[in-house]
């Protein structure tokens, strides 16, 4: 079997290879080709995952290189984890907006739609190469924003999955309060990426027992505290959403705070710089502690789990993908990307079905939609009123002012990745 990791010099790799290496027998690679034009990196982060492999018996060949097409060719799956323009893109993406009054964050937003805008056509070009060097490959999109790439590869035909950490956090995290094993829960996730609720949390199955209010009722005060919103929200909603909805649900708090502090783009960066200080040192064999504060915890466990589910190894799963909607969601299109549990098999992911949603929460799930198919028309076609009316229509920004100026400055700092502008 073998995979290519496009971005394979992102010093989240290690994660990745740490996954592969402790559950080779549910994925049994042979062959893994990290891709990457940063040479650089790609020699210290190659290194590092061949001793890895080496420390905990994996056989399998790693090889690195900057060639995308002969990195997939042959290649069952291709995982991507780019980040178009680098930390230096991510750090504008999560200052101009604050000069607006609005969020500075790298996948919402203003500094979401930059991401988009940036990544989408760099997605396709590499999809499309892909899919001449290996018809039946399938993608898995680890590459934000997830929800709006995911949909731009589907549209385009391609055999494509989204992924994101945030459920599998949520399931760990539940787990170890319940004193249970991570299989042994599951989630009632519903919602896009990235503004998502947990409505459920269910032992045994999706027919299990809901504990959910045993959760709020015993540790409603850390999982508040992990969110950084208000217990008696989580009480008053009856779920626990992702952190990122705190971007919404106390937007002008947090921008106020993050005017205050150094961005998270610019800890990410001091952090990388001395993951790759330890990536070099041939004594390291394991991926070290600080990369947990890196982000993407569990990454790997849930990029093996849905490989190896959509390349026949496992039987068919059950997982929280990015996937069509398919009617799941009645009031969105069916060719919308939501993020839910989904069986998936080598024919891909279907959602399953999912009680009605609460109008407080199917509201921002339509309203983000729009903004969704309107920043991947932006993408695809370019221009400025394109751009313009998705950040019009994203329920952070909603008036016409703001998105005037956010559109100017979103041009302004990202003209090198914008063929149009």
């Amino acid at each position: 079997m073998k995979l290519a990791v496009v971005g394979g010099g992102s010093t989240y790799t290690p994660e990745l290879i740490d996954g592969f290496a402790r559950l080779r027998d549910t994925l049994p690679v042979t062959e893994l080709v990290l891709v990457d034009p940063a040479a650089d990196r790609l020699e210290k982060v190659g290194g590092l995952a061949r001793r890895i492999f080496a420390r905990l018996g994996h056989d399998g060949l790693i090889t690195t290189t900057s060639d995308l097409d002969a990195a997939v060719e042959g290649a069952d799956a291709v995982l991507l984890q780019l980040r178009v323009g680098g930390q230096a893109a991510r750090q504008r993406d999560e200052t101009w907006p604050l000069e607006c009054g609005c969020v500075g964050q790298e996948t919402t937003g203003a500094g979401g739609l930059a991401k988009a805008l940036r990544t989408v056509p760099v997605v396709l070009d590499i999809a499309e190469r892909v899919r001449r060097a290996s018809p039946r490959a399938w993608i898995i999109d680890f590459t934000n924003p997830v929800g709006i790439v995911t949909r731009a590869l589907l549209q385009a035909g391609h055999r494509a999955v989204g992924l994101c950490n945030v459920a599998i956090g949520f399931q760990r995290r539940f787990a170890r309060l319940l004193d249970v094993t991570p299989d042994a829960v599951h989630l009632d996730h519903v919602g896009l990426n990235h503004l998502t609720w947990e409505r459920g949390v269910r032992l045994g199955g999706p027919d299990g027992e809901d504990v959910l209010p045993r959760l709020l009722a015993g540790h409603g005060d850390s999982i508040a505290g992990d969110l950084r919103l208000p217990r008696a929200l989580l009480d008053r909603l009856g779920v626990v959403p992702s952190y990122y909805l705190r971007y919404f649900y106390a937007h002008d708090e947090v921008v106020r705070e993050l005017g205050t502090k150094p961005s998270r783009a610019a800890e990410v960066a001091a952090m990388e710089r001395e993951l790759l200080e330890m990536y070099d040192d041939p004594a390291l064999d394991e991926k070290p502690e600080l990369l947990a504060r890196r982000g993407g915890a569990f990454y790997s466990e849930a990029a093996v789990d849905l490989a190896a589910a959509l390349l026949g190894g496992s039987g068919p799963a059950t997982q929280v993908v990015n996937t069509y909607n398919r009617g799941t969601l009645p009031f969105l299109p069916d060719d919308a990307v939501i993020e839910t549990q989904a069986a998936v098999d080598p024919s891909g992911a279907v959602p399953l079905a999912v009680p009605e949603l609460d109008p407080l929460f199917a509201g921002l799930v339509a309203g983000v939609t729009a903004y969704e198919d309107l920043a991947l028309e932006a993408a695809l076609r370019g221009g400025r009123e394109r751009v313009f009316k998705a950040l019009l229509a994203h329920p952070l920004v909603g008036q016409y002012a703001l998105a005037d100026g956010l559109t100017d400055r979103l041009i302004a700092h990202n003209r090198e990745h914008l063929t149009w502008a």
